[in-house]
This record gives structure tokens, sequence and C-alpha cells, in this order.
């Protein structure tokens, strides 16, 4: 994966942790389950840690930490919900103890949950970790809230990187609250390679002009995880709040626009994936992918070209993936941990023309059917969405032209039912070329708008989306 740079100073844990404890105005309380007190004993260690921690605890035992935080109806108690709870009660108790004592004190409080790896390595190690905060005395709260997972094979390193991780958000949260690339950047610092951060959120009054969708593509940007997720709404999410034990779907592609033939692609697909013997409708979802490759223009990723793609999706209240997949495999190896019962991908005859290309080409040592196998497992179905040649004729999976020495292999995954034809697609919209119709958009000719949904459309001009009639504009000056 590259990964970018960002162009700071990059200070040791310790530094940071004195740096928190030497100012006066930053007092908090930490609360951390899971993987003993590494993160408050990084301040204890630092020295002055009398100027900023107010309380430690930690509630290992179920039964003690559902009297301090409640009963969680789940019964998980590494999860979203249960980082939540510790936030609500930990800061109310140190408002009603201390808001008076202490008028010129910007509070927070620490507070993770987390299930470090086991003796017998069936656990893999990962956790929620929070901080509440304010950026004024007497200033609205605001919300840190992410998601890790930890890469270190031992339990003792696997505390110690969440000792840091805990460090790196408290300081990004006082010191770098007006750079979020920095932000985001910062929190590995002194852990790249140890953990995974695979969703965060950042909310309050301080950070309302921050679209935190952007947030989830930094993650991707800068290396922190490479999958993202967030919901219609623009909210970030974790793939294990909706995603365990599902049916999914997946959808790639550039969405610039998501055109009458992306919905199609959608629909279609969807239509056919749910109608597999294997595959319980009820507990069946979709998810739209958009890669770093697919949002890279010109060497480089436009932020508002970006969040116009999303903002369109969630218009067709889309759930959509930020990745830096740039095949299939990084994606299913992400998705490997929420135990999807049954996967669908869903791409184009061209972009399936490249990929057994690709394997073919790259594999010609021996490894093609382990290349191939890679791909194409028991649980994954690859359908494919038909296109229009040069010459105006349909090329479905099955006429698709291949490799001579790939056929036999070709045939099989056809005949097996892991390439599936898209059958019932709407042939009108073959000729919709969303490259064709985003051109348009920046001159308003055509009536581009019969190409989209009706709610695309409309927020393109209501929003000025894509570069819309930006063409027109250049010329007027």
């Amino acid at each position: 994966m590259d990964i970018l740079c960002i162009n700071r100073q990059i200070l040791q844990t310790e530094q940071k942790a004195l740096e928190i404890n030497l100012n006066s105005k930053i007092y908090g309380t930490f609360s951390e389950i899971g993987a003993g007190q590494e993160v408050a004993r990084n301040f204890f260690q630092a020295g002055g840690a009398a100027g900023t921690i107010a309380k430690t605890m930690s509630a290992y035992d179920k039964t003690y930490s559902d009297a301090i935080y409640g009963i969680e109806e789940s019964k998980r108690y590494v999860c979203e919900s249960r980082l939540y709870k510790m936030l609500d009660h930990e800061y109310g108790l140190m408002e009603e103890r201390l808001l008076e004592a202490r008028p010129d004190t910007k509070f927070f409080v620490f507070a993770d949950t987390v299930s470090a790896i086991n003796y017998q390595k069936t656990i893999k190690g990962q956790g929620w970790l929070g901080v509440r905060f304010q950026l004024s005395p007497d200033g609205p709260t605001n919300d840190l809230v992410l998601h890790t997972n930890m890469k270190d094979n031992d339990n003792r390193l696997q505390q110690e990187a969440i000792g840091v991780l805990g460090v790196n958000m408290i300081y990004a949260c006082y010191f770098y609250n007006k750079d979020p690339k920095s932000f985001i950047d910062s929190l590995l610092d002194g852990i790249r390679g140890r953990v995974e951060i695979d969703m965060i959120s950042l909310t309050g009054p301080d950070f309302d002009y921050l679209d935190n969708r952007l947030l989830s593509l930094y993650l991707v940007q800068y290396g922190l995880t490479e999958v993202a997720i967030f919901n219609a709404k623009g909210n970030n999410i974790h793939g294990s709040e909706f995603l365990y034990k599902k049916n999914l779907m997946v959808v790639r592609g550039h969405f610039r626009p998501p055109t009458l033939v992306t919905m199609d692609v959608v629909k279609s697909g969807f239509d056919q994936f749910v109608k597999e013997k294997d595959v319980d409708e009820d507990r069946a979802c979709i998810v739209t992918e958009v890669t770093l490759d697919n949002l890279n223009v010109d060497g480089e990723i436009d932020e508002d070209d970006f969040i116009s793609r999303v903002k369109l999706l969630s218009a067709l209240d889309q759930t959509v993936v930020v990745s830096n997949c740039s095949n299939h495999q990084g994606l299913i190896n992400y998705l490997s941990d929420f135990k999807i019962k049954n996967l669908g991908l869903v791409i184009g005859v061209n972009e399936l023309k490249e990929i057994v290309k690709s394997k073919y080409e790259n594999n010609l040592d021996g490894r093609l059917l382990v290349a191939f196998g890679e791909l194409f497992n028991r649980n994954i179905n690859v359908y494919v969405y038909p296109a229009v040649d040069e010459n105006k004729n349909i090329v479905t999976a099955s006429t698709m032209p291949v490799p001579d020495g790939i056929k036999f292999l070709y045939k099989h995954l056809i005949d097996s039912k892991q390439i599936i034809e898209i059958t019932d697609y709407n042939k009108e919209n073959l000729t919709i070329f969303p490259y064709h119709i985003y051109d348009l958009i920046a001159t308003d000719e055509n009536n581009w708008e019969n190409a989209l949904p009706a709610e695309v459309a409309s927020l393109i001009k209501k929003e000025g989306l894509l570069g819309y009639k930006k063409k027109i504009l250049e010329q007027a000056e």
C-alpha cells in the first residue's frame, strides 16, 4: 500500500503525555477495560500526572461493569454502544464533581473496551476507544470514537500499542483539532504497522464544519486501514455493527456520476443474488465500493470530487465502502472477520476481462489455479453485468474473449456458477457511459439529466456537484 506522508514533527509518546500533563487546563478521567490501564500508565510515567488525571479505573468483571455502566443487552462488551455508555457515565461524574471546583478547565474522558489476543491465539485483538473532550472551559463537548484491530502476535505488545494509541488520541484532540489530516495521520505515531484503525468518528459543535466521510477517506489514504465504511446518512460505521453473518453483495465502480445503468447494475445484481438458494433475503445487504484507484484523477484525489460522488450515492440510499483494494482480494480478506455467509461481487464484463487477463499473464509460472482460487472460492460468486463493444454488440460473461490458455478453467468457473451472468438487465441503458455524462454535466448539454436517477440530477444542480456548468462559467470569465 502506498502511504502518503504529512510534513509534521513526530513526537515520542512520552513527549506527548508530558506536554499534556504540563498543561494545567487539561484534566480528565481514564476508564480502561480489557487491556490493562496502559493509556493512563503512559501519563503516570511521563511525570506530572497529578495535573492531568482525576481518576483511573477498570471494571473487568461483567457484573461490576454492568453495575457501573448498565446492562449490555447484546451481551457484547467490546462494542461501540458499550464505549458510549462508559463516556456518558464518566463524563457525567466529572461534571457533577469537578465543574464548580475547576471552572477554567478543559475536561476530557478517555475510555476503551478492548479484547486483546488470548493465550490460544483464537482472538486476534480488537477494540473500541474514545475521548469526550472540551476545547475550551465551559465549552461544548466533542467525541472522538474509533475502532482498532491489533496486529501484534503477543498480548503484552498489544497492550503496549493500545497505551500509545490512547495517548495519540488525546494529543490529537487538543493539538491537531484544526488539522484533520495531521489528526488522522498522528494516530499511528510510534505504532504504524502494529494497529489498524478501520472506523473513526469525530463529532461535536467544534467539528460541525467537518464531513466525517473525509475522515474515512484519510484513514485509507494515509494507510491506517485498507477499508472504511459509511452509511447513507454520512455516518462512519464499522462492519461489525451490520455485516456479521450477513449475505453481502458488493458493487465496485467510479460512480462519477451514478447513472441509470449504475442503478440497473445494483438492482439487477442484487435481485439475482438474493434468489440464490443459500441466500436469506432477510439477511442480505448491499454496499457500493469506491477504491482509491477509482478516485484518482490526474494523479491526485480531489476531495470535493470524492464528496460529490458519495453524496450522490447517499441520495440513492447506498452504504459506501472506500478502500485501497486495487483487486478484490484485499476486500475479501477484510470481510473474513465478519463471517459473511455468502459474498457476491458485481463487476462489469470489461472489468472481468481485465482481471482474467491480468491473472493469466502474471501467473504463467504455474500458480494459475492458486491465483484464480483466491478470488473464486465456494462462498464467493462473481456477478457479471454486460456491456456493448465498439460495434454495438452486447458482450456477456459467456461471450467475452479470454486467452486460449485459460479457456478450460474459465468455462469451469461459468459452469460451476462461480461466474454468473446477470440476465435481467435493461438493454437500453447499456449505451449510457458515465464518463460521457460527466463531460455533459460540465457543459450542461444534451439533456444529461435523462441518463441519471432524478434524485441524482436534482442534487447535482442544487449543490453544483461534479463540476456542474464548470465549462460554461470558465468561458464566461
